[in-house]
């Protein structure tokens, strides 16, 4: 049944285009017989004139209309044939078919003129047609509203309901989610309440009218809501920010209208707003007049602001960014709570990449721990997918079991590109790649702040002609000046290699540069990390608030980009120039071998 009642307005619709089409088709049949009759249509005062001189043969006339057909004699004056009949006939529209009748009698006894009148039920079908051909654009409009309507879902609910007399339950539980403990303890509370609200009312406690859940994409905010709705056993309506928008004005503010109302009916309810910022960004005015995106924000403030005390409704939300949001969205009474989701740390990682595990199967040598540590950094959606890229890919190869090289193939698919071993590199390129990758890891080798070499490779990867990887074995809350500075010199040690082996540059080193421009930029906009600039913020959101600093301080930015990124530049030469002989060493096993192993690089030192 419900299945049938789903398909209804896509059948409705069907029907309704089907009809149009036939109705099109029929009268533009109509129409075009018309036409070709028209062609052949004559002036009022020139069939007088032909019928004083006798040579018309016969007048059909229809009652209650007042076109008429003639039909002409032949050219010698005699009258014709059936058979050419049809030839010599032309269509005429007589001003009244009164009038014309008495004008015409006396050549009927004259010159022999016949007058046939037809019944107006014969010609029905043509006025019939008529009829529909003038209403077609009508009906064409009417059809396009209708599908318009239609793909904006205009009267249709377009959240999903988990719980309640729903059929759908959320089997997502807090044991699914590892990585997080922190996190869930904040909100398992949340689950209490719903279970028993009326003992945090009796303590006087006030409702939460909001949780703000936000985090990097893949951080499991959205699995943390369901798990609540699961947990909590209540009814869990669920809609994406971006369904709120419409192309007519008013919709939007409707579907909130809406989604609320549905909530109170079932309450204790949780509404979850997935992806917020769509509908939650700032207000701005736009020439006075507000726009639907700002109709839509001022509609959930209203509604956020109307809960009754006794209403057990929490909204959910999460979002990648939010800085964007509206400040009245983010005051205590609207969300109460703002939850950061992070990154999970050593043990999350562990704990998540066991749980990805459960049905899996993986040799006896695979050490998770040892995985997490080189996967700093990594969201929980990361992990997962390296972990099923691995099963793949163990698939593949015809293994019995996911191995710890299966799963390092996995992580570098996933972070650098598929491996193209396969494509045609000329020697000269392959030359140039080898001493770019070797540059890298020979200045990093020198550098203390940064971490060892993991692998070298001359195999494209993706957009990337080569590769040289660093072992990632511990998660980095807060970096110096130092380090960001060693970080611009082994960036640099690519092109440097090139430089000072081959006496050439190329754009291979395009994004290392891109990366320590970067680098050399928030140093001094956004950490404060200049001598002469001093501890200050450029970071603004409008261009224009730069002008407070004046332009001296502006160029004094650019100039000292300049001077990181050429110091950093300096010394990557001046470490390779120091031990040449490693470089090209390096450079010629990845020529013979097109990888090198950590263990492998620590032996040229």
């Amino acid at each position: 049944m419900k299945n049938n009642k789903e398909n209804n307005p896509n059948k409705i619709l069907l029907t309704i285009i089907c009809i149009v089409i036939l109705v099109g088709a029929i009268a533009g049949i109509f129409y075009l017989d018309k036409t070709k009759k028209e062609e052949k249509e004559l002036a009022y005062t020139e069939l007088i004139k032909n019928i004083n001189e006798g040579q018309i043969e016969k007048i059909k006339m229809t009652t209650g209309s007042t076109t008429i057909t003639v039909t002409y004699k032949t050219l010698n004056g005699e009258a014709g044939t059936e058979e050419n009949e049809k030839d010599r006939q032309k269509r005429v529209i007589v001003p009244s078919t009164q009038a014309f009748i008495e004008l015409v009698q006396t050549k009927v006894d004259e010159n022999g003129l016949e007058i046939e009148l037809i019944q107006e039920s014969t010609n029905q079908l043509l006025k019939v047609a008529d009829t529909l051909f003038s209403l077609l654009p009508t009906i064409l409009l009417i059809s396009l509203m209708l599908m318009i309507f239609k793909m904006q879902g205009f009267g249709g609910d377009k959240e999903k309901v988990y719980g309640g007399e729903s059929n759908k339950k959320s089997d997502i539980r807090f044991k699914d989610i590892a990585g997080l403990d922190e996190e869930k303890n904040e909100l398992i509370e949340i689950v209490d309440f719903l279970k028993k609200p009326q003992a945090y009312l009796d303590m006087g406690a006030k409702i939460p009218r909001g949780i703000l859940l936000y985090g990097k994409p893949g951080t499991g905010k959205t699995l943390i809501a369901k798990a609540i709705a699961g947990e909590a056993g209540v009814p869990f309506i669920s809609m994406s920010g971006s369904e709120f928008i419409e192309m007519f004005a008013g919709l939007g503010a409707s579907r909130v209208r809406k989604l609320f109302d549905k909530a109170k009916k079932m309450a204790p309810a949780i509404i979850f707003i997935d992806e917020i910022d769509a509908i939650g960004a700032r207000r701005s005015s736009n020439s006075g007049a507000e726009t639907e995106n700002n109709q839509t924000l001022n509609q959930l403030l209203v509604e956020m602001d109307g809960f009754d005390t006794n209403e057990t409704i929490i909204v959910l939300a999460a979002t990648n960014r939010p800085e964007m949001l509206d400040k009245a969205l983010l005051r205590p009474g609207r969300f109460d709570r703002q939850v950061t989701i992070p990154t999970p740390d050593l043990n999350g990682r562990e704990a998540i990449l066991k749980l990805h595990s459960a049905n899996k199967k993986f040799a006896d040598d695979v050490d998770f721990r040892s995985i997490a540590g080189d996967t700093a950094g990594f969201t929980g959606a990361e992990l997962a997918n390296i972990l099923n890229e691995a099963a793949i890919i163990a698939t593949r190869e015809n293994h019995n079991a996911i191995t710890n090289e299966d799963i390092e193939n996995a992580v570098k698919k996933v972070t650098v590109g598929l491996e193209k071993a396969n494509r045609v590199i000329s020697d000269k390129d392959k030359k140039l790649t080898a001493y770019h990758e070797a540059g890298h890891a020979v200045v990093s080798k020198f550098l203390e702040t940064q971490t060892a070499v993991k692998e070298v490779s001359i195999i494209p990867r993706g957009a990337a002609g080569g590769y040289t990887m660093y072992k990632t074995n511990e998660d980095k809350y807060y970096v110096s000046k130092t380090e960001l500075l060693e970080k611009m010199v082994a960036l640099m040690g690519g092109r440097a290699a090139e430089k000072i082996a081959l006496n050439e540059i190329s754009t291979g080193a395009s994004n290392d540069i891109e990366v320590a421009t970067g680098i050399a930029k928030d140093m001094l906009t956004v950490y404060g990390m200049d001598d002469k600039l001093g501890p200050i913020s450029l970071k603004v959101d409008d261009p224009y608030e730069l002008q407070i600093f004046g332009e001296k301080v502006i160029d004094e930015v650019g100039n000292q980009i300049q001077i990181l990124i050429e110091n950093a530049y300096v010394t990557a030469q001046r470490i390779l120039r120091e031990n040449m002989d490693i470089l090209d060493k390096v450079a010629e096993v990845l020529l013979e071998k097109e990888k090198i192993s950590s263990e492998e690089f620590e032996k040229f030192f």
